[in-house]
């Protein structure tokens, strides 16, 4: 008896009295396999039962085991439904599919005719089209299928959550049913790691420690395919003789999956390297020991460089107890977990919903052809940022899948009527447009099947190398590539045009070279793009490039096609656009008048444009000083002076126009523009015109208020001038000698009388000998012991005892008698 028997009369009893329930039972509760075939028999359930699975091993899996405990063989009462493969009849009543199956089957018929229950499996992994596939079912739900059943289930399930969202009525949430389950103990080991080394390194001596110390079958989580092969590679030659190695991820043959799971050979025990494919809804016979490396690959959206990247992260507290209940589903278990104890508190308690940090592309365009302007107005958990739709909205647009409304075009539900993302499924049709279908179907399954074909960066040698493959996985890809290429209602096949199908597939990652290495290249879309300059297609000038890793600003190329350059003009005539462009050169300070062919971001061909309109080369040279500063320009020398003077009576109350930096920035429109007008380089403009320019902002009026409150010079008693210099610190200040002030007994005053000018003193040498702004109290003051000092050094220049009453003069002793 499974655990899950206990509860499963309270879940026929909600089902009965509503629509709706939510499911909570622990890793080997047995809620996969026995729920489904206890609903059979309810009165309400005339139809078909689709049981939804994240994964389609796990799909597979369920099927081919409730197939068993019924005595029957798969495809039958009880069958499944995968990308890859399908195995069902006329009869089958149960039927488990993968969450996007059903995506696509709800929105070709929104009231599921047919269909009496959905129950969604491992609903705790948060995938977009788990989610979405609950919001459209709970849509369709309201509005067409009242009696539908709808059933969430997880072993770590956020139950209160998932109870509100399906609730019967406002205020009614769904009945929230949980098995106790079964409870083997679980002895959890913690072995410290080297975050310095690769996983690999400390994952294999963990593994040897574990099959050393335990007895039983194995299960390792690693987070990707390469971790598996290196941690594989460490471990040759070191097992145990009666230990036998299996690798199980997404990528591998279906009978390579089926035999990681199946149980041990009599007298053997198994070693399984897996990927987070075996966290739920698998039993591996006779597993008993754990070796959780603690981390996951999830792909990671980056919104900025409009592409996916897969990030290595610390796995959540959900994920790493559900692999730690693998171990415990048949018998008392123990796991080995590669970190402290006390860094489990310190992990993320759930898995990120990929809603949240994914393109929405496909899902924007879904909601569209479902009738919904806003996908945020559906039923969800967590809705979907309003900053990703808008970006997939535009995306869409530039596919033609929208038109500037939000709403479908023809070509949109073309796109939408197949099982494919948008970028591909835009390609599949315009492909069979152009006569090359089935080319560009098998491109779409090489770039939706990893593995396949190898790993090799050239798409070319990888579609070749999948062509010639045997085995049920390769050939069951090939039959979805006919399937996708009748459905595109077009043949043709023209292994010319494969970089082509990429091309139209991301036309904004279509790439030239930038450097003879082949290392650096720049993409229509702007990116720039690395590429390894040992590889075969770092010799060609273009590239489609299909798959990208890694930074925004230099991302590494993982898979692309060689394409001529003119098979890019032709996809790409009407995006090609002849631009003029005048641009200013730093280096010369001329403005450069250039026509340019361009595809986004990359120049096709280029020259000067002798042509160039007066208009858009005075416009480049205003560009060149609001990009690049006031600096540029040659003012004259008394410019940021006549600046400094207007700022200060501007504080000192007068009606004064602003003349700094940052004001002239941003009124270049105003008083540079009609310097710039006919000119071809800044240095056609003069230092005159520069400071007429300034004086013009100042006007009459401002002119007065500036020689009133802030004077150019001081004029001393003696008759000579002195430049004022305000933007001196501490305030006005000038620099003058004694002598040219003597029989001055005021303090001379700036700013309509209100400030007092710093004097700077000077001996006849122009050395600085003392500083004031009291110069009556210098002359009554310091002046005596000043005066002493400085006759013995200039003797010919007067140096009276009482400079108040002497005459002012700038001329030595003698020369003053000769006057």
């Amino acid at each position: 008896m499974l655990p899950i028997d206990a509860v499963l009369p309270d879940l026929i009893a909600a089902l009965r009295d509503g629509p709706n329930a939510v499911l909570v039972a622990p890793p080997g509760a047995g809620k996969t396999t026995a729920v489904a075939p206890a609903l059979l028999g309810q009165p309400w359930c005339d139809g078909q039962i689709l049981l939804l699975s994240p994964r389609r091993l796990a799909a597979r899996a369920a099927a081919e085991r409730m197939a068993e405990l019924a005595g029957e063989a798969v495809g039958k009462t009880i069958g499944y439904a995968t990308r890859l493969d399908t195995k069902q009849s006329a009869g089958t009543r149960i039927l488990v599919v993968t969450e996007g199956i059903f995506v696509n089957r709800i929105q070709a018929d929104p009231d599921l005719p047919g269909v009496s229950a959905v129950l969604f499996d491992e609903v705790h992994e948060r995938s977009l089209d788990s989610d979405f596939g609950l919001a459209l079912a709970l849509d369709a739900q309201a509005a067409l299928r009242p009696d539908l059943r709808l059933v969430a289930m997880s072993a770590t399930l956020d139950g209160g959550r998932f109870a509100a969202l399906m609730a019967r009525a406002p205020q009614q949430p769904a009945p929230l049913i949980e098995s106790e389950g079964r409870s083997f103990p679980l002895d959890i080991r913690h072995v410290a790691r080297s975050a310095e080394k690769p996983i690999e390194d400390d994952m294999a001596p963990a593994i040897r420690r574990a099959l050393a110390e335990e007895t039983g079958s194995l299960l390792a989580f690693l987070p990707g395919v390469a971790e598996i092969e290196r941690t594989a590679e460490r471990l040759e030659g070191s097992l145990p003789a009666d230990v036998v190695l299996h690798r199980l991820h997404g990528s591998l043959e279906p009978a390579e999956q089926r035999a990681a799971i199946a149980p041990a050979p009599a007298g053997r025990r198994k070693l399984v390297l897996a990927t987070a494919i075996a966290e739920t809804s698998i039993t591996i016979d006779g597993l008993r020991v754990v070796v959780d490396s603690g981390l996951a690959r999830r792909p990671r959206y980056d919104r900025a460089a409009g592409m996916t990247r897969l990030v290595t992260e610390r796995a959540s507290q959900a994920a790493v107890t559900q692999r730690a209940g693998r171990a415990g589903r048949q018998q008392p278990g123990v796991v080995y977990r590669l970190w402290e104890a006390a860094a489990t508190a310190g992990l993320p308690k759930y898995d990120p919903p990929e809603i949240l940090e994914t393109d929405l592309s496909a899902l924007t365009l879904d909601c569209a052809i479902w009738g919904v302007a806003d996908p945020g107005s559906l039923r969800w958990l967590d809705p979907p940022p309003a900053a990703a739709i808008g970006e997939a909205r535009e995306r869409l647009g530039r596919l033609d899948a929208l038109d500037e409304d939000g709403r479908p075009t023809a070509h949109g539900k073309a796109i939408a009527a197949l099982p494919l993302p948008p970028r591909l499924g835009h390609m599949l049709i315009r492909a069979a447009e152009q006569g090359f279908a089935e080319t560009a179907a098998e491109v779409a399954v090489l770039l939706s099947e990893r593995g396949l074909g190898g790993s090799d960066a050239d798409l070319e040698l990888r579609l070749r190398r999948w062509r010639g493959e045997r085995g049920k996985r390769a050939e069951g890809a090939r039959q979805l590539a006919g399937r996708w290429a009748r459905l595109s209602g077009a043949r043709g096949r023209d292994d010319a045009m494969i970089a082509a199908s990429v091309a139209l597939a991301y036309p904004d990652r279509v790439a030239k070279r930038r450097t003879a290495s082949g290392e650096e290249w720049i993409s229509s879309g702007g990116r720039g793009f690395r590429l390894d300059p040992t590889s075969p297609l770092a010799r060609n000038e273009w590239l489609a490039v299909a798959e990208i890793q890694g930074a925004a600003s230099g991302a590494r190329i993982l898979s692309a096609a060689p394409i001529e350059a003119g098979d890019v003009e032709r996809l790409f005539a009407d995006h090609i656009e002849l631009r003029r462009t005048a641009r200013f050169d730093p280096a010369t300070g001329a403005v450069e008048a250039r026509r340019e062919r361009r595809l986004g971001a990359i120049v096709l061909a280029a020259g000067r444009d002798e042509s160039a309109s007066p208009a858009m080369i005075s416009a480049a040279l205003i560009d060149a000083v609001r990009t690049r500063g006031l600096g540029l320009l040659a003012w004259p020398d008394g410019v940021q002076g006549l600046r400094a003077r207007a700022a200060f009576a501007a504080e000192q109350g007068g009606e004064l126009p602003d003349l700094s930096d940052d004001t002239l920035m941003l009124t270049l429109d105003d008083w540079f523009a009609p310097l710039a007008e006919g000119k071809r380089r800044l240095s056609d403009i003069s230092a005159g015109e520069l400071s007429h320019a300034l004086h013009d902002l100042l006007g009459w009026d401002g002119r007065q208020a500036l020689d009133r409150l802030a004077p150019e010079h001081l004029q001393s008693p003696a008759g000579s001038k002195h430049p004022i210099d305000y933007a001196a610190e501490g305030g006005p200040a000038v620099e003058v000698r004694p002598q040219a002030l003597f029989g001055l007994a005021r303090h001379p005053m700036v700013g309509g009388g209100r400030v007092p000018l710093t004097l700077r003193l000077t001996s006849p040498a122009g050395r600085p000998i003392q500083t004031t702004k009291d110069l009556p109290g210098f002359w009554s003051g310091s002046w005596a012991s000043v005066a002493k000092e400085m006759r013995g050094r200039y003797p010919r220049h007067p140096w009276p005892d009482d400079p108040a009453a002497a005459d002012p003069t700038l001329r030595t002793k003698k020369a003053a008698q000769r006057s």
